[in-house]
C-alpha cells in the first residue's frame, strides 16, 4: 500500500517545555539483565569478599558493583555519579539505596593497599578461568604487552616514561595479559611510567602461568606472542622450562648478526604476498642460548621511515622492511608470519579498554587508589566479554593468526543494543515489572537474552 506523503510527515511548531520530577523511569533497562547474569554467577558475594577489607558503610563490594555500572553506562569518571543518582536501575544493579559521592568513592579507592588489591586481582583471574572452562578452549594464546595510561603532573608514582606522543607528559606503564581467543585480561599489573617494557616481566608471566596451570594443569598448551622488548634471557629460559610455546619479535640490535645474516643471504623463501624469509640457528654466547630465528622482509614500494632498510638495498630489489621472530613453536614460515601477526589483534582489545572501561581514566593521586580502578576496569571489560559468550556470541572460523575465536559486539554497539535502553519501573499485581518502550528488535534481543540466562 502506497502511504500519502502528508502521513509521513509532521509539524513541530513550539518547543517542548522541559520539567523534572520523582519518578520511577531508568534510562538503562539493559542493566537488569546484566544483573541476572552476575548474580548467576555469584558475583556480588564474591565481591564483598574480595573487597571486605574496604568500603565502610556503603560496603566495598556494593561499591565496585556501582563501578561497574558507571562504566557500563557510559560514564567515565567519578564525578559522572551525581548524574546517575535518580535512576532506579542504577541503585538496584549495586543495591544501593543512596548513591554515594564522588568523594566517598574515591576515599573507598585510596584504601586499596598491595595487600588489600590482591583478592581483586584474585577474583579477576579466576572469573576468567571460569569462562574458559565453561567454552572448553584446546589451546590459550596470551599477548603480554604494556600500555602508557597518561597522568597529571602530582600523581604518585608516575613518572616521564617512553610516550613518544606526549614525551614530557607522566604516565602509568601496566603491563597485561591478553588472551587471543576470547578477548579476556588475564592479568593487569600496574607499574611506574620510567621503566622498560619487560620490568618486572619475569614474575608476571610467573603469576600467569602458574594460575592457568593450577586451574588447568599441563594438558592445555600455552603460547606467548611478544614483542622485541620481552627479548630477554630470563623470558627465553622461562618459558620452554613451564612447557609453554612462545614467539618473540627480535630487535635488528648492533651485538646481534642479523643484519649480516640477512646480508648474506641468496634463496629468500615465499612466506605471503610481497614477504619472503627464512629460519636460522642462532646463538647467543653472551646468554648461552642457541635460538630458532625466523628472519623475514617485506617489499616495499618507497624507502622504509622505520630504519629497517639496513643499507641492503640494491636497485634491482628495491626497498626492504626487514624483521626477525624467534619461537620454540613447530611451525613452518608461513604459519608462523600469520601467528605473530596476530597479535595486533591485542590493539583493539587495548583501544576499547582505554575508550569505554575508562582504563586510561586517573581518578585520583593515590597510586593504589588508581591501581584499584584499573582492576575494576578490567574486570568489568571482562565480564562484559562472559556475558556476551554465554548469551550472544556466535563462533567465528578458525584462523592461523590465532586471533578471537568468537564474534564479538564492542561495548559501544552493547550499550545502544541492550544497555541505553529507557524503561518506567512500576508495581504490577504485586511484583515489580521493567517495562522498556516498545519497539520489536529490542524485545526479541531481550527475549532471546533472556531465554539464555534462564536455560
Amino acid at each position: 500500500m502506497r502511504l500519502s506523503v502528508t502521513s509521513l510527515r509532521r509539524m513541530v511548531k513550539r518547543p517542548l517545555h522541559v520539567e523534572f520530577g520523582r519518578q520511577q523511569l531508568t534510562s538503562y533497562s539493559g542493566l537488569e539483565l546484566l544483573r541476572r547474569y552476575l548474580r548467576q554467577h555469584e558475583l556480588p558475594s564474591r565481591l564483598r569478599a574480595a573487597c571486605g577489607a574496604t568500603g565502610g558503610d556503603y560496603g566495598g563490594g556494593r561499591l565496585a558493583l556501582l563501578v561497574l555500572a558507571l562504566l557500563y553506562v557510559g560514564a567515565r569518571r567519578l564525578e559522572h555519579l551525581r548524574y546517575l543518582g535518580g535512576d532506579p536501575l542504577i541503585a538496584r544493579f549495586c543495591g544501593l539505596a543512596r548513591i554515594p559521592t564522588a568523594r566517598t568513592v574515591a576515599n573507598w579507592l585510596r584504601q586499596f593497599t598491595q595487600a588489600t588489591l590482591a583478592p581483586l586481582v584474585q577474583l579477576n583471574h579466576d572469573l576468567v578461568t571460569d569462562a574458559i572452562a565453561r567454552l572448553g578452549l584446546p589451546r590459550l594464546t596470551i599477548d603480554v604487552d604494556g600500555t602508557v595510561v597518561r597522568t597529571g603532573a602530582t600523581v604518585a608514582w608516575a613518572f616521564r616514561g617512553f610516550n613518544p606522543h606526549h614525551r614530557k607528559d607522566p604516565s602509568y606503564y601496566p603491563l597485561l595479559a591478553h588472551l587471543a581467543q576470547t578477548g579476556h585480561i588475564l592479568r593487569c599489573k600496574n607499574r611506574p611510567g620510567n621503566v622498560h617494557d619487560s620490568k618486572q616481566a619475569g614474575p608476571f608471566l610467573r603469576e600467569v602461568i602458574a594460575g592457568l596451570r593450577a586451574r588447568f594443569g599441563r594438558r592445555l598448551p600455552l603460547e606467548f606472542r611478544m614483542d622485541a622488548a620481552f627479548f630477554q634471557p630470563d623470558v627465553l629460559r622461562l618459558l620452554p622450562a613451564r612447557g609453554c610455546g612462545y614467539a618473540i619479535k627480535v630487535g635488528y640490535w648492533h651485538w646481534l648478526p642479523l643484519k649480516q645474516l640477512a646480508a648474506d643471504r641468496q634463496h629468500w623463501r615465499p612466506i605471503a604476498p610481497k614477504v619472503t624469509g627464512f629460519f636460522h640457528d642462532l646463538d647467543i654466547p653472551q646468554w648461552n642460548l642457541r635460538l630458532r630465528v625466523m628472519l623475514y622482509r617485506k617489499h616495499v614500494a618507497h624507502e622504509s621511515p622505520k630504519n629497517f632498510q639496513l643499507d641492503l638495498f640494491t636497485p634491482d630489489d628495491g626497498h626492504y622492511e626487514y624483521a626477525a621472530v624467534v619461537t620454540n613453536l613447530a611451525l613452518d614460515l608461513p604459519a608462523l608470519y600469520a601467528f605473530i601477526n596476530g597479535r595486533g589483534a591485542q590493539e583493539k582489545t587495548l583501544a576499547e579498554l582505554k575508550g569505554e572501561f575508562a582504563l586510561d581514566v586517573v581518578p585520583t593521586a593515590h597510586y593504589g587508589a588508581n591501581s584499584a580502578w584499573q582492576q575494576l576496569s578490567v574486570l568489568a571489560h571482562n565480564l562484559a566479554r562472559s556475558f556476551q559468550l554465554d548469551t550472544l556470541a556466535t563462533p567465528k572460523p578458525r584462523s592461523r593468526q590465532r586471533t578471537y575465536a568468537y564474534l564479538i559486539r564492542s561495548l559501544r554497539t552493547l550499550r545502544f543494543l541492550l544497555i541505553a535502553r529507557a524503561g518506567q519501573l512500576t508495581r504490577l499485581g504485586g511484583r515489580h515489572v521493567l517495562r522498556p518502550s516498545h519497539n520489536p528488535a529490542t524485545e526479541a534481543l531481550y527475549g532471546s537474552i533472556g531465554h539464555r540466562l534462564a536455560a
